[in-house]
């Protein structure tokens, strides 16, 4: 294959060779050669296929919800090119047998993968860490979807485990003891009024976030462990990462799109389909999340992709489950971002795709040089799309971003190979074969 005249994220403009999956040339007037695939990106971008290092792709127990070929098939087509698969399945994936069964899964994926081990009372480390897990994580220091809450003392051996074998651990921070429980109190039934919906993000409340996250990072430190912060929602959630990281902890945090772009003001709008842990904060402190992404403080951008149906998302406030679908629109949304003159487009490739492959050890990811994987996107940034749910590829069928702009890849490629690729004019879209492999094996 060879990518021709492509801009690449710091505005220079190359040919991009590859061979036998890896980038092999970056450079200038590169010609093909017999048998080559050439791709003429004049006009567009080039830029390294996203590492989703949070996503919930709920096989197996929760297939209604999405498979591992329709979350596949939702990154690729949102230019996603590695995703991170959470725990809290059903089985949860606590223990060598439960990850064998997710692995076998897994093999549906038509992007690369990695599949974490959870934390309960009952986890089997041994049997866990001798299997090719990513990291240990989500660990849940509160209660949310499902029974994975742990307390401070389980968590200080899951920490200690991990510093043995040099594995991350992806933190769940909030404190359940910090929670307002007087916001759920009266009649909470409805799924579409603002006082409804934000009752939710009153019950869950910022100060719950900040305590666990300070707690969490101070532990990591105590155990020489890799602490990484899972969907930070607070500015004093990064700030206290920051501090941590400052002082000597190996500590770094995530944000996701919905606390990036969406706030409390979007509450009446969404109803018990913005439902999510942790909640949609104030304007005020999305607007403060966003500056700091936009400053570089924040080290990662990942989805936490959490579909639900939308017969399940309709209930009441109090029944319906926790979490918003996004590895469709994570980098889309961001490069609409770019195209505004919001974030510069450097940033959102480093959020996306060199930090997560730095934070995690992928050391063949996240970048367009010669020797990594040939992971990449080819992007029109004057092209954006309106976000249809019905167009996206998920199977729960809707997205907290309807209406909104996007800017979607017209093609996604994994080592080399075609995964994803969609005709501007027509519209007509194709996947590749599952070919994913899980990135922790040799």
């Amino acid at each position: 294959m060879l990518i021709t005249g492509a801009e690449l994220a710091d505005g220079r403009v190359r040919d991009v060779r590859v061979r036998d999956g890896s980038i092999t040339a970056v450079g200038e007037g590169l010609g093909p050669v017999p048998d080559d695939l050439v791709v003429d990106a004049r006009g567009r971008h080039l830029l390294p296929g996203a590492i989703d290092v949070h996503v919930h792709f709920r096989e197996p127990g929760g297939s209604h919800k999405e498979t591992w070929t329709s979350g596949s098939r939702s990154a690729a087509a949102g230019g996603v090119t590695t995703v991170v698969d959470q725990p809290n399945t059903s089985p949860p994936t606590v223990d060598g047998a439960a990850f064998d069964e997710k692995a076998e899964l897994a093999a549906a994926s038509v992007v690369d993968y990695g599949i974490n081990g959870g934390v309960t009372p009952d986890w089997d480390p041994e049997s866990l860490f001798d299997r090719s897990v990513f990291a240990l994580g989500e660990v849940f220091l509160a209660d949310s979807t499902g029974d994975m809450g742990i307390d401070l003392d389980l968590f200080e051996e899951a920490l200690d485990e991990a510093a043995a074998r040099d594995v991350p651990v992806t933190v769940h921070a909030e404190d359940a003891t910090l929670f307002d429980e007087s916001a759920l109190e009266g009649d909470l039934g409805g799924i579409g009024t603002a006082a409804t919906a934000d009752a939710w993000s009153a019950y869950r409340t910022a100060e719950a976030e900040a305590a666990a996250v300070e707690r969490a990072v101070a532990a990591g430190a105590r155990s020489d462990a890799r602490v990484h912060i899972a969907h930070t929602s607070t500015p004093e959630g990064i700030d206290a990462v920051a501090d941590a990281a400052a002082d000597g902890a190996d500590a770094t945090c995530e944000v996701s799109p919905h606390h990036l772009f969406l706030s409390r003001e979007n509450t009446g709008r969404l109803g018990t389909f913005g439902r999510m842990n942790p909640p949609l904060r104030s304007e005020e402190r999305r607007v403060a999340v966003f500056e700091r992404l936009r400053d570089g403080d924040v080290d990662v951008v990942a989805t936490d992709h959490a579909p639900h149906t939308v017969a399940e998302k309709r209930q009441g406030l109090t029944d319906a489950p926790s979490g918003v679908p996004g590895v469709e629109t994570m980098y889309p949304l961001l490069l609409e971002s770019v195209r505004k003159g919001d974030l510069p487009l450097e940033t959102v490739r480093d959020v996306v795709a060199a930090n997560p492959a730095s934070v995690f050890g992928l050391d063949r990811k996240g970048r367009i040089e010669v020797g990594a994987d040939a992971d990449f996107v080819l992007v029109d940034l004057t092209d954006p799309r309106e976000i249809e749910a019905g167009a996206l590829h998920s199977a729960c069928g809707w997205t907290p971003f309807e209406g909104w702009q996007g800017v979607f890849p017209e093609l996604t490629v994994l080592r080399g190979e075609v995964v994803y690729d969609r005709d501007p004019v027509t519209g007509a879209e194709s996947f590749g074969e599952p070919t994913g492999r899980n990135v922790r094996q040799a």
